[in-house]
Parts: structure tokens; sequence; C-alpha cells
């Protein structure tokens, strides 16, 4: 399953539909990432945009997307209602799948040092990511807004920015970059004019004022609307539900003779929040996910069920061959579009459905569910290669000038380096799976194993290869200096999948390439 990033940039821009849109083409714009979300709001004259995909294409967008705000929208001249520090005001990175949140740190941490020194803009890191702890709090960095940041880097040492020269930025202000788990953002409305009523239920909601645990709370004014607002943040929606937030400003209003005029979610909001406050609000005894019907119908079983209904096959569990066999000859691989990465994939998946026939006969069960999962993996990646090199092709056609080809090309080359490194991670965990079969295999079945094992090998070289080649062009440095200290964590693993193939441990070739890539 591949790695996910979610990031969620808050931009101070709600009222130019050219801003917020050139803002969101530019995620449409990037293969490896999907905008899931965009929304904006004239009071608050801010949008968020939310989007995911692989760690480093997630990484790229997010910096472009700083740079068009920094470009775009001036704070001289802006005027909202929500608190704010920068152009690009906050920029959270959210594990969603395969990914630590460490991970979300160093990203957050590398894009926070492109942005400094690159966009000459301040950046603080907060939550997760936070260097001292009085930035742990988005709060405490807005505190005062622009004019008490601005103080407080004039005259207070503990403000130096983490990354970034030292005095704002003359119209993009400064950038609050971090990591932080998932939060949902809950607005409720209220039939009143009074700011001051509002405030002071947010001020008796917010855990800061001995409220709710997980909620932050402001109030605002809906000029548009003429109405007020309480604008919350749950941080922990486990801790605190949609529902309990609701009732809480529900039950302050009504203290104040106050009425609820509606409530919005700003964003996305996880599935298990939507499915526990449908269970509190309606007092339902038992209530799960899979008694949600698109949930259900989303299942493997379904799939598999309507698929043989409308006359497809559908997926198997176990990887099996490919019903046409790819020959390995210059023309079919010209044919097919491969590319040198899909064809270590491709490789690399035949070795491992080697190992799963293995694994199968010996009733290695262990083994047989690993190596399949690895097929499986494998076999995404021969699609995933191709479409890097297609957007790396395409990208170099724009002409030079074109706005779009510097970082069309950079994310075409974080996929053609990405893949391969994830090919070479895979063939490390097969060639020890194939091993360890070896050992118990009848002889009839060793050569199945040992071809196996030789065809991981040849791919982990070549792989290595690639990434070498595409770090060469890949134009961002700090990509680069990145992508080597997460190979460097697989070191231990490239190192003991080649002493199992090889006496000494290491050959000519994947000694080099390991000293090419530094990783000793």
């Amino acid at each position: 399953m591949s790695q996910v990033i979610e990031c969620v940039p808050n931009f101070s821009e709600g009222r130019n539909p050219d801003v917020i849109q050139a803002l969101v083409a530019l995620v449409r714009s990037v293969p490896g990432v999907a905008l899931l979300d965009e929304s904006h709001d004239t009071d608050h004259h801010r949008s968020v945009v939310t989007f995911a995909g692989r760690p480093y294409a997630v990484a790229e967008v997010a910096f472009q997307m700083a740079r068009l705000a920094s470009q775009l929208i001036d704070l001289q001249s802006h005027h909202g209602e929500h608190p704010r520090v920068g152009a690009t005001d906050v920029m959270p990175f959210v594990p969603i799948r395969e990914v630590s949140m460490q991970d979300c740190v160093q990203l957050a941490r590398m894009v926070g040092q492109r942005i400094g020194n690159e966009l000459k803009i301040p950046v603080f890191l907060y939550d997760q990511a936070a260097a001292r702890p009085e930035r742990v709090q988005l709060e405490w960095i807005r505190k005062g807004g622009l004019k008490g940041l601005a103080d407080r880097m004039a005259t207070d040492t503990a403000w130096v920015p983490d990354f970034g020269p030292k005095q704002l930025h003359p119209t993009a202000g400064a950038t609050v970059v971090g990591a932080r788990w998932p939060l949902i953002a809950f607005n409720v409305n209220l039939k009143s004019g009074d700011l001051l009523v509002a405030k002071s239920i947010a001020k008796a909601v917010r855990q800061s004022s001995g409220g709710l645990p997980s909620v932050k709370a402001i109030g605002v004014e809906l000029r548009s609307q003429g109405l007020v607002q309480v604008s919350m943040n749950l941080t922990n929606y486990e801790e605190t539900s949609l529902h309990v937030a609701f009732s809480a400003v529900e039950r302050e209003a009504a203290a104040r003779g106050v009425e609820v005029a509606g409530t919005e979610i700003i964003g996305l909001v996880p599935e298990q929040c939507l499915i526990d406050t449908a269970q509190r609000a309606l007092h339902l005894d038992r209530f799960e996910g899979r008694q949600v019907l698109e949930m259900r119908l989303d299942s493997a079983e379904s799939r598999a069920a309507i698929g043989r209904l409308v006359g497809t096959q559908p997926a198997k569990e176990s990887p099996s061959l490919p019903a046409k066999p790819v020959a390995p000859t210059d023309a079919v691989v010209a044919e097919q579009g491969l590319t040198g990465g899909s064809v270590g994939a491709l490789a690399a998946s035949f070795a491992a459905t080697l190992g799963t026939m293995v694994a199968k006969l010996n009733r290695a069960r262990a083994a047989e569910t690993r190596l399949s999962e690895i097929g499986t993996r494998l076999r995404e990646l021969v699609q995933a290669d191709r479409d890097a090199y297609a957007q790396v092709l395409k990208a170099r056609k724009l002409p030079s000038n074109h706005p779009d080809r510097a970082v069309q090309i950079a994310s075409g080359l974080l996929g053609a380096i990405e893949t391969p490194m994830e090919i070479v991670k895979l063939c490390c965990e097969v060639i020890p799976l194939l091993r360890g079969l070896l050992a118990q295999a009848k002889p009839e079945l060793q050569p199945d194993l040992k071809m196996g094992i030789a065809l991981a090998d040849a791919v982990i070289d070549g792989c290595i290869a690639m990434v070498e080649e595409n770090m060469k062009v890949q134009p961002n440095q700090q990509f680069i200096a990145s992508i080597r200290e997460r190979f460097a964590v697989a070191e231990q693993m490239l190192v003991d999948a080649k002493s199992l193939c090889y006496t000494p441990p290491f050959d000519s070739c994947s000694q080099n390439m390991l000293n090419i890539l530094k990783l000793r």
C-alpha cells in the first residue's frame, strides 16, 4: 500500500476567486497528488485547501503553493476576521497511510527550511514539529496577530524563526509549518450580531479556559450574514466528539438567550467521527461502519461480487503470473511502454511469485502471505514508474519559460526516484524470504528459488543505479539530501539481503552503488 501524507495549508485569501483557483490549479497540475477539498470564506477572508499523495510530491506542491501565495497575496491590504500571520498562514502535514508522525515532522522541517531559504519568509515550526515548547500551540505563535509576532521577533531572542530571515516578509508575513494529527474544523453560527456573546461562549467551551478537552475556540463576526460564530478546532474527536462540542455551544448559547442558526465543517472529517456522532446523537445501541451502504459496497467482497455480476473477473487475493507473459524483448518493452523501473518491478514480482508458489507447496503460510503482498505491490509499481517517466517527458516538452515546467519536472523526477527506492526495499524483503524457503524446499523446487534470488539481486543493482542517475538531474538539493537520509535507514536491509546472495557480502557493483549514495 502506498505512503500517503495529507497537507492542509490555510491561505489568507477568501475573496478573490482568481487567486483561490490559481492555488487549486497548482495542486491539480502535479501527478502523485490528489486535491481532496477546497473551501473559502469571505468574512474570515481565508481559504483552506486539502490535498494528499506521495510524501515528496506533497512536499513539492506545498512549497510551490507557498511560493505562489507569496506572489499573489499582500497582507498589507488584508482585512479579515480569522487570526493570521502570513499569506500562507499555516501549513500542517498529517500522517494518513503507511507513514509515521516522524515522517511528517521531517517533511515539515524540510519544506519549512525551503520556504525560509528560497522565499525569504520566516518560518515557525509548530505542534509535533515544534523545536521550542512555546511554539507547540498555533495560537501562541499568532498571539497579537502580525504586529505581535513582529514585536516579539524584534525584541525577544526566543522568537527567532526556525528558518528564514529574522524579520517578517513585507507582503507575505510569516508561515507556520508543522505536523499534527487529523483535526476537525467545526463552526457554529448563532442568531445574534453580538460578538461578545460568541467570544464568551468560545471561552466557556475551549480547553485552555477550562472547557472541553482537545477543543480550541474563538468568537468571530460574520458581517455578510449579520451573525456571529463560534469557530472551533477539535484536535482529538475521540476525546470530544462533534456532538458533544455542538451540545456545549448550544447549551451556552441558550443560557444567553441565543439560538443556533446552523453549523458547518470546514475541509474534511474522518469517517469514524461521523459514525460516532450518529451513534451518540441517535442513541444507537450499536452502529458500525459496515452498516453504511457505500462502505459496504466499497468492501473487497462486494467489489468482487459486483465484478462477477457484470461479467468481469474479480482480482484474486493471491498473485499469479500474468495471463499474457511479457517476453524480455525490446519490441515488447517498447510496445508495453515500459521503463527501466517498471521492468525491474515486473522482474521482482516474478521473483516474489516464484517464492509464493514454493511457500504454498511447503505450507509456509506466513512467507506465502508476505510474498503475495509484495508481488501485488510490485505490479502496482510497474505503472507507477511508467507514469513518472511519462510526466518527466511531458514536462520537458513544455516551453522553457512555462511557469509550471520546473515543478512538473521535479515532481516527475521524484516519482522516478521514489519508485525504484521502494522496489529496492521490497527486493530486500524478497531475498531473505526466498533464502529461508530454500533450506526447506525439495530439490526440484530449489532452482526456482535460486532464480528468484538472482532476479531480485539484479533488480536491486539496477534500481540503485536508476536512483543515482535521477538524483543527478533532480534540481532540488534538499530533496536529494532527504532522499539519501531516507534510503540510509534501509541500509541494513540492503546489507543483509546482499549477504545472502554473495560471499563476500558485496560484489563490486553493489559496493560502488552504496558508495555513490553515501549509505555507508
